[in-house]
């Protein structure tokens, strides 16, 4: 299953010309990552307390088609992976049907003393509701 959020776009996420900031779709990336795990009961905040932090250490984001002022987006979001110390999850950004920015994130599970941690079994098994894949709806 994946986790979607809907969003209006701002005037202050948009150019002069009313067009969507490329970099904004990294910001939505990470509302709707931060929306799907609080959909799963672990939000940042309760991670933090837990000891828990993760970082991005990898982004990608491809750009097909602008997004622009009022526009009134779907954020997507789903766990494509979750092994070992990372954790990739996959975003994309639509207006209705069509696909307007689609990507993923890794994040690196990290300990209170910065060292490299194994993802933990309640994020795991928090998250395992979000494993999804766009190949699953065909």
């Amino acid at each position: 299953m994946y986790h979607d959020m809907e969003y209006r776009v701002p005037y202050a996420d948009t150019d002069q010309m009313g067009v969507v900031y490329y970099a904004n779709y990294l910001e939505y990336f990470e509302r709707s990552r931060t929306e799907m795990l609080r959909a799963a009961g672990l939000p940042y905040s309760e991670l933090e307390k837990k000891g828990i932090i993760l970082p991005v250490s990898e982004a990608y984001c491809k750009y097909l088609a602008p997004a622009r002022y009022d526009d009134l987006l779907t954020f997507r979001s789903w766990v494509k992976e979750i092994k070992g110390v990372r954790m990739v999850i996959a975003s994309e950004v639509r207006r209705g049907d069509e696909l307007l920015v689609a990507g993923h994130v890794v994040l690196v599970s990290v300990n209170p003393e910065r060292k490299v941690v194994r993802m933990s079994k309640e994020l795991v098994e928090s998250c395992e509701q979000f494993f999804w894949s766009p190949e699953d709806e065909k």
